[in-house]
């Protein structure tokens, strides 16, 4: 019985909660804003606490944006995941720092993606239109898709 006191967690403070969930992956603001509020007791302040980690450089959204466009570029356009970034709370002056520090600007990715699901440039309008919703759901404009395109009609 000596031993019950020994399994009883202790409270964990906001601050280290915070810290353990950067230590794993890197969080915007926002989405760490979500995770802890659930867990902020009384006489704690979760901005705070949040203030502290970015003033010491722990939290930032700029670098958040830039680990998340170099992660998905390899399968999604410019515009996918900038609507990814919105959704967790990341503005747009960070996206923007975020898409220049990775250098995504969607041409070079296009065309891998292109490559992974087609083999030729589309004979038809068909599966002309096949491919371009395809390019579209996955997150390219329809100028630079229909740039793209042309430049396969041009080089075969």
């Amino acid at each position: 019985m000596a031993w019950a006191f020994m399994n009883a967690k202790a409270p964990v403070s906001l601050r280290a909660q915070a810290m353990r969930f950067l230590a794993r992956r890197e969080h915007s603001r926002e989405e760490l804003r979500r995770k802890l509020a659930t867990k902020v007791e009384e006489g704690e302040n979760l901005e705070a606490v949040l203030d502290e980690l970015a003033a010491k450089g722990w939290l930032s959204d700029a670098r958040y944006a830039e680990h998340t466009i170099r992660a998905k570029a390899r399968r999604y356009g410019p515009l996918k995941v900038q609507h990814y970034l919105k959704s967790r709370g990341v503005d747009e002056q960070s996206i923007a720092a975020g898409l220049h520090a990775a250098g995504a600007d969607g041409a070079p990715q296009l065309e891998t993606i292109w490559k992974s699901r087609f083999r030729e440039a589309p004979q038809d309008e068909r599966e002309k239109a096949r491919q371009v919703r395809f390019l579209q759901g996955r997150g390219f404009a329809l100028d630079a898709i229909f740039r793209f395109l042309k430049s396969l009609r041009a080089s075969a």
